[in-house]
């Protein structure tokens, strides 16, 4: 669907009427509206610095919120984010005023719980952990690390960063320039995730969640090759942990409509988010690591621009 979207912009993508109502995630987790702005305004756009505390900064300032307009809220106010030019209280303060104002600074993505550092409101506290990480020196000790596991339980040791949060924080991470580990070597289960291995398989064997989503990756052309589908990826990628972490995520999420006899883990039965179409895809920006061979008719293009071939 994603492919489909980015050579037809008004559709339809598909028959399914599951995919057609309700708002899922892309097959490929860097491939998300919000991971790809990620990449490409706040990690990789040339007037930004590639410091490697300034990265993390950014990063983590735009994660801890992963709404959009939230970091262009904070950009149109102060201007360009900086850590070394940055006030977190004047951030706070313009956050505050949004709230009160009535709008949402959060994404509804992630359930983002605030750690307890005696501030009054749940930003602020995040605001101060951002702090803490940036004088505790962390964005030079995730960039002295040896692998991706070594990322995550860096992140992990702080408060309010539970294991599914601390994970997609080291995959955030690893898009940009200041670290580069293998994908493939590491993979955190989240509570999505569960429910959806708990809806696809009957027993596991004993396999742990990270055990199986391990296995479907390590073992994916041949059930494709098996089932008769044709799948050649992301421009060439095949799928990493992460993204089938995701995908088990979008499985339960589906068998809720699909499927609502299989309760899982959650036992929920609907879906809250429907589907909006948001018009023609911008041109598709991944890690330069990656080396994806993305053809020159989606590479070229003046500033928004969508995807026309």
């Amino acid at each position: 669907m994603y492919m489909q979207r980015l050579s037809d912009p008004s559709g339809p993508w598909t028959k399914d009427p599951v995919l057609r109502t309700y708002r899922f995630t892309n097959t490929y987790r860097a491939a998300d509206r919000v991971s790809q702005y990620l990449i490409k305004e706040v990690q990789y756009r040339e007037d930004r610095s590639t410091a490697p505390a300034e990265v993390f900064f950014r990063t983590m300032l735009f994660k801890l919120f992963n709404r959009i307009d939230t970091w262009e809220r904070i950009e149109r106010h102060i201007g360009k984010v900086s850590w070394q030019s940055m006030d977190l209280n004047a951030v706070s303060a313009i956050l505050n005023e949004a709230m009160d104002a009535g709008s949402r600074i959060y994404s509804a993505a992630y359930i983002m719980p605030a750690p307890n550092l005696g501030r009054r409101r749940k930003h602020e506290n995040h605001l101060a952990l951002l702090a803490k990480m940036m004088d505790d020196g962390l964005p030079g000790r995730l960039a002295s690390c040896q692998d991706l596991a070594g990322v995550y339980e860096a992140l992990r040791s702080y408060p309010g960063l539970g294991s599914f949060l601390a994970f997609q924080y080291a995959i955030d991470l690893n898009y940009s320039t200041m670290l580069d580990f293998d994908e493939a070597s590491y993979v955190v289960a989240g509570p999505g995730a569960l429910d959806g291995i708990a809806k696809c398989f009957i027993s596991t064997g004993g396999l742990s969640a990270e055990e199986v989503i391990q296995m479907v990756t390590d073992e994916q052309e041949l059930h494709f090759a098996r089932l008769g589908l044709s799948f050649d990826g992301l421009f060439g990628r095949r799928l990493q942990p992460i993204d089938c972490q995701n995908l088990f995520c979008e499985i339960g999420k589906y068998a809720r409509v699909a499927h609502p006899e299989f309760a899982g883990r959650s036992g929920r039965i609907r879906i809250k988010q429907s589907y909006a179409t948001a018009g023609i895809l911008p041109a598709p920006t991944f890690p330069p690591a990656w080396r994806l061979k993305i053809p020159s008719l989606l590479a070229v293009r003046g500033p928004d621009q969508g995807v026309l071939l």
